[in-house]
């Protein structure tokens, strides 16, 4: 477990008088993390994310814009919203350079992926005290679980991206295809994406850039097949029959010539550029491509279906998701804290109403809250989010949290064999390997 010692007791109050009055940074020799100081001139929350202001999808952004101004306009210390890239942000190394460097925000977001790489630095701040105990249950255990350490929640999340299937209406129909030849298995997957591959289009879509999403989006393979990554007794479960087949899975299908080395657009995640343009029939992508599809293309006419099974597998998909995080060393934790609490765990201040409203109308995803999926209900029993409520979503597994290292090793094994054309044995073999050296001597908060 995470060292408690006084040290970081210490780092965990801030900065020293001294290190305020030089404008620079201290360090830690526990975590290698400096922590920040901007001096208490700067009155202002800076506030990281990839939505506001100015981001991609105006919904998205006004929302962002609405939950600071509801803040700003009944709080002394303001928060300010800084927009980051998504691909600088999801992939790039903007946000651990800043933290690194001791230019980290106040507030940022995280997925569960990336989870231990700011506890296990000692950037998060326990949140636990600023929420009363009813807006604490009012989480789903498994949403919120992943963003917990003996007991203490260091973040808390604004929505669940299950991932599924989504399928060209027309591109079905231009070949004779109904709603009933949609796959089931991944060998129909295939076989159905050879027959919709044409000199213009593709017949299904992963993501192929290495990253955080890539993993999160190929893990439910690795489960329905029966595997995992880690064992009951916390050594490496990837060198096995299931890790083997999930990889292969992705390999042929670049392999077939169906399914593209490259995504248009901003990458997998982003439907509009992909399967929304034609160039590809079918796309691995979340429930947020439900918004992305409403505003980018709206006259397009899709479908969407559970994520194939191999034989004898068990249907299962991934719930991720972002949260909002406060940093510990910032110059102003306490009102971090104040303000995450507000925004997503308080619903005596409209944290359940700005949750619905991010999943309903901003975006489309589930809530995380009770509170918001009784809220939000007569949206969930409509269109495709119903579809979503009723048939993709009861088979999410929560997306694991891992140190880096652990991530890395599974990401080059995806690379090594979707692109690269490594044997699936051998890739699963060699993370394996790498993955075993490193819990061997680790000693961060438990990896889930």
């Amino acid at each position: 477990m995470v060292d408690n010692s006084d040290e970081r007791r210490a780092a965990r109050r801030g900065p020293t008088r001294r290190a305020i009055l030089a404008g620079g940074v201290a360090t830690t020799a526990i975590t290698g993390f400096p922590y920040v100081s901007r001096g208490f001139a700067a009155q202002t929350l800076k506030f990281w994310q990839f939505y506001a202001p100015g981001g991609g999808v105006a919904t998205q952004d006004k929302w962002f814009e609405d939950v600071v101004k509801g803040w700003n306009d009944s709080h002394e210390v303001k928060v300010e919203l800084v927009y980051v890239p998504n691909n600088a942000y999801m992939d790039g190394t903007k946000l651990p350079t800043a933290f690194a460097s001791g230019s980290g925000p106040d507030l940022f977001i995280i997925s569960p992926g990336d989870f231990l790489r700011y506890y296990n630095g000692g950037v998060l701040l326990d949140l636990t005290p600023f929420m009363e105990q009813a807006a604490r249950d009012d989480f789903f255990p498994s949403v919120i679980a992943n963003r917990m350490v003996d007991g203490k929640i260091y973040g808390l999340p604004y929505e669940v991206e299950p991932m599924a299937m989504y399928y060209s209406v027309d591109a079905f129909n231009e070949i004779g295809l109904t709603d009933k030849d949609v796959p089931k298995t991944w060998d129909e997957l295939l076989s159905v994406a050879k027959k919709l591959t044409n000199a213009k289009r593709f017949g299904v879509l992963f993501e192929t850039s290495p990253g955080y999403y890539q993993n999160f989006t190929w893990y439910p393979f690795l489960w329905e097949a029966g595997g995992d990554f880690q064992t009951k007794e916390g050594k490496s479960a990837f060198n096995s029959p299931a890790a083997v087949q999930a990889l292969k899975f992705w390999q042929d299908s670049i392999a077939m010539g169906v399914a593209p080395r490259k995504p248009l657009g901003g990458g997998a995640w982003d439907s509009v550029p992909n399967i929304g343009s034609g160039y590809c029939a079918m796309q691995n992508v979340g429930i947020w491509a439900i918004a992305q599809l409403r505003e980018g293309a709206p006259d397009f006419k899709y479908g969407i279906f559970k994520l194939p099974t191999p034989p004898g597998g068990k249907y299962i998909t991934i719930g991720g998701g972002w949260a909002f995080v406060a940093n510990a060393r910032g110059w102003n934790p306490k009102a971090a804290g104040e303000f995450c609490a507000w925004a997503l765990g308080s619903p005596n201040n409209g944290s359940a109403e700005r949750i619905v409203d991010w999943c309903t109308k901003a975006k489309s995803d589930m809530p995380p809250t009770k509170s918001a999926l009784e809220g939000g209900k007569a949206a969930f029993q409509n269109g495709f989010l119903k579809v979503f409520t009723d048939e993709i979503y009861p088979g999410a597994r929560a997306e694991p949290r891992m140190p880096p290292p652990v991530y890395k090793a599974i990401s080059d094994a995806i690379q090594a064999a979707q692109l690269n054309g490594q044997s699936p044995e051998q890739a699963a073999a060699a993370a394996s390997d790498q993955i075993d050296a490193f819990l061997a001597g680790y000693k961060g908060a438990p990896i889930l």
